[in-house]
């Protein structure tokens, strides 16, 4: 009887871990695998390339009507509608890669087809935290180094760490986080004035003194809060403000009320 329940317990626990060492499909499904995270990236500086967002602008030089056209914005489905086509798919190409496209699709009806495309970027940013007076997402416009990319954010000088800078590329198979000497820049050395790319996140960490500056500030916030709340409560209780005043009228039976 013994081993039977032995056995029993040893199957469950082999059956257990077997079904903890299987990953959830479901979960695979929703996982980020590739790049930052969006579905359409690639390298804007070297040739752009059209998002969620954007707009292209298209001319012909044999086809008035093309040139007539508004500037078409990027659906969230990556299309844009064309006439006599309706929606064509254009997110993630580039700008060669959709004018091959159009000039395929537009053939069998005109006769003369030579499309040029435009495309106006609208949604490719960048990210700036820490020790700035102007962190959070901004626009990414091509040849921007981390030390523009610092110095248009408004460090702090009282609490930024400028020795310390962090240009993070995440990925989740190959991250690559470069740390950069903004000081060093000050007497001349730019080796690391690396490029900023689109999706790149900039982090200005604190000084020293400043980690242990907001190190005191939370030790000291509940006291703070608990101090604040009975200061509240005695003034309250005291009939301070507002309170005196209304306890007066309505105390006078024989007043207004």
């Amino acid at each position: 009887m013994k081993l039977t329940i032995q056995r029993v317990v040893l199957l469950s626990l082999c059956l257990l871990s077997a079904c903890n060492s299987y990953p959830d499909k479901r979960l695979l499904q929703y996982l980020n695998t590739d790049g930052f995270g969006k579905r359409y990236t690639g390298n804007a500086e070297e040739e752009n390339y059209v998002t969620i967002g954007d707009r292209i602008i298209l001319t012909d030089s044999y086809n008035e009507e093309l040139n007539e056209l508004p500037a078409l914005k990027v659906d969230i489905d990556g299309t844009v509608q064309l006439p006599e086509l309706g929606a064509v798919h254009v997110a993630g190409l580039t700008r060669t890669e959709i004018e091959a496209l159009l000039r395929e699709k537009y053939s069998p009806i005109y006769t003369d087809v030579d499309p040029m495309v435009a495309i106006r970027t609208e949604n490719k940013k960048y990210f700036i935290f820490g020790e700035v007076g102007l962190e959070g997402e901004k626009k990414f416009e091509g040849d921007l180094t981390v030390f523009e990319a610092v110095r248009g954010a408004d460090p702090l000088l009282s609490s930024a760490n400028l020795g310390r800078v962090r240009l993070i590329r995440a990925d989740p198979k190959d991250p690559l986080i470069i740390y950069v000497d903004i000081e060093d820049m000050m007497s001349g050395d730019s080796t690391f004035n690396v490029k900023v790319q689109e999706l790149d996140i900039i982090f200005v960490p604190p000084t020293l003194f400043a980690q242990f500056g907001y190190f005191l500030e939370n030790l000291v916030f509940p006291i703070k809060q608990v101090v604040s709340g009975l200061g509240n409560a005695l003034f309250l209780v005291g009939g301070g403000g507002g309170g005196r005043g209304f306890r007066r009228r309505g105390g006078n039976q024989g007043g207004v009320f």
